[in-house]
């Protein structure tokens, strides 16, 4: 458990130091933009997971610490999108993102409650809602085809955190009668993509390797989804994050391929 609690929290800091140095450099080229506007949408899923934990009062993790880290990374991620955005389309989405925020951002902060938690991740519905819309948009108006892959790529890490920050609601008592409805469609979404990713033109050997990885992970939640059993917080947060590093892996290496 102490090897799980450590790893856990060393990734948490490592993905926040990424992401901070990643939204203070000026974005150059499509594919950072698409890979940064699509780490939004799983920024999203992520804070309703870590409040979730924080309300348990389970700390495996350091959920309040990531918290702390994600909800700064957002904002500067906004930030580095809205100087990056030329065209109308873009900024009205990003406009609509800044709206949403502004209003869920308070929540995060305060302490979390049982009784806000429906609120919350009403709220982060939506943005992950505008957020996806922001991050097609960068992805289209670019013409390419490799910014497609690197949004597809970039959406499986929000779909890991969704996937278990649905299951996380569930273990905290929060009763939503879509829960099975919501956890299929992410389950049904993810293992597309990731048939789609494996036939990627783009795809080299570490990326293979990286995918088979993830795939071994996803069938963990195969596994809960078919389970009448209630499945500890810290396994299911440990999960999601390992599926999310390798994606955040594969996609970088995407980005890489359309820069070059």
């Amino acid at each position: 458990m102490r090897f799980f609690r450590t790893m856990t929290a060393g990734l948490g800091a490592l993905f926040a130091m990424h992401h901070s140095t990643l939204a203070a450099q000026e974005l150059k080229s499509v594919g950072e933009a698409v890979n940064m506007a699509g780490k939004q949408r799983m920024y999203t899923q992520r804070m309703l997971k870590d409040y979730a934990m924080i309300g348990m009062h389970n700390t495996f993790g350091n959920p309040e610490g990531d918290l702390k880290r994600v909800t700064a990374s957002f904002e500067e991620h906004l930030q580095a999108l809205e100087a990056y955005a030329k065209e109308a389309e873009i900024k009205e989405s990003l406009q609509e993102v800044r709206r949403i925020w502004s209003e869920t951002k308070p929540i995060l902060e305060a302490t979390p409650k049982v009784s806000e938690a429906s609120k919350l991740q009403e709220k982060l519905d939506a943005l992950l809602k505008a957020s996806d819309d922001a991050t097609k948009r960068i992805a289209e108006r670019s013409g390419k085809k490799e910014a497609e892959i690197v949004n597809i790529a970039g959406r499986q890490r929000m779909l890991s955190q969704r996937m278990a920050s649905l299951y996380m609601l569930k273990v905290w008592g929060i009763d939503d009668p879509k829960f099975k409805e919501k956890l299929d469609k992410a389950m049904k979404a993810f293992k597309t993509s990731h048939e789609r990713l494996k036939k990627a033109p783009q795809n080299d050997e570490e990326i293979r390797k990286r995918l088979k990885k993830v795939e071994r992970a996803f069938f963990f939640f195969e596994m809960m989804n078919r389970s009448e059993s209630k499945y500890v917080p810290s396994l299911i947060y440990k999960k999601s994050n390992d599926i999310l590093k390798t994606m955040d892996e594969v996609t970088r290496r995407y980005v890489e391929k359309e820069t070059h």
